[in-house]
């Protein structure tokens, strides 16, 4: 997964997403005006930051991406499995859908979504041009939210899962993902005779693997070109907004998805 540099703006890339001249990224917390403890780079509105500083963190985003903040479409993250397809940008001055995924076949709409644990998923069908994004933390993923936009990528666009390319973001890893008796209860539900590959025990607690989790909800919906970031937003809470980490005095970080550049083919970059 390549390391981008812009400035003192950082983000990564899928390899799976590259050929295509996807323009995608997930920001890391450096290169933002938000004081501590959103330093600096936050991009939600709902923590306790400025929204001059949420918008003005916004901007430098889609800046680097070339691409215009008019063209985002973003919703308001609830935790559920609902799934809207836009064939439009959400006027910046109008009220967010609820949501937790986001479908779109138009290249000149940029995906945006922001996160602190919770896991990001891109999908792309290079067949229909179909891009996707997914936020889903542990009861998204139990509840089965990436097939619920998978599914709604056949019936709405005809894309077939075996084209789908998925990747998996930054968010909590399995060795700080430690769950209780709720939680692991509705993943034994969730997952069947398969819950042993998402259940780890560690010492004398239970942690949950959301990345493998959404593999395999991938692989059960029938899309296996799936790349994994393995970036731990715990461990790595120097570089992202990390809920648990940060004991949920924190920001949030974007994640990005459009089909094409208007303007080039890949966006403004400096070293790897």
């Amino acid at each position: 997964m390549p390391f981008h540099q812009s400035g003192d703006l950082r983000f990564f890339t899928f390899d799976l997403y590259d050929q295509y001249g996807l323009v995608h990224g997930f920001f890391t917390r450096h290169g933002g005006v938000s004081p501590s403890p959103w330093d600096s780079l936050n991009l939600g509105g709902t923590v306790g930051d400025v929204r001059e500083n949420v918008v003005e963190n916004r901007k430098r985003i889609f800046d680097v991406m070339d691409r215009s903040v008019s063209s985002i479409f973003d919703c308001w993250q609830v935790h559920g499995t609902d799934v809207i397809c836009t064939d439009a940008p959400r006027p910046l001055d109008e009220l967010h859908q609820k949501a937790d995924a986001i479908l779109t076949n138009r290249p000149e709409i940029t995906l945006f979504m922001r996160f602190a644990d919770c896991v990001p998923i891109l999908l792309f069908d290079p067949v229909r041009r179909v891009t996707g994004m997914v936020h889903a933390g542990w009861r998204g993923t139990l509840d089965g939210v990436v097939v619920k936009a998978v599914e709604r990528m056949q019936s709405q666009y005809g894309s077939h899962p075996a084209d789908i390319l998925a990747g998996i973001g930054p968010s909590v890893c399995v060795d700080h993902y430690e769950v209780g008796p709720e939680v692991i209860e509705a993943t034994r539900k969730s997952f069947g005779s398969d819950f042993g590959l998402v259940l780890k025990p560690n010492n004398q607690a239970t942690h949950l693997d959301l990345w493998k989790a959404n593999q395999i909800l991938l692989e059960r919906s029938g899309v296996h070109q799936i790349e994994t970031a393995g970036i731990c937003t715990f461990a790595q809470k120097e570089d992202w907004f990390s809920h648990r980490g940060d004991q949920g005095k924190t920001g949030r970080f974007g994640a990005i998805l459009a089909g094409s550049n208007i303007n080039s083919q890949h966006p403004k970059m400096g070293s790897r």
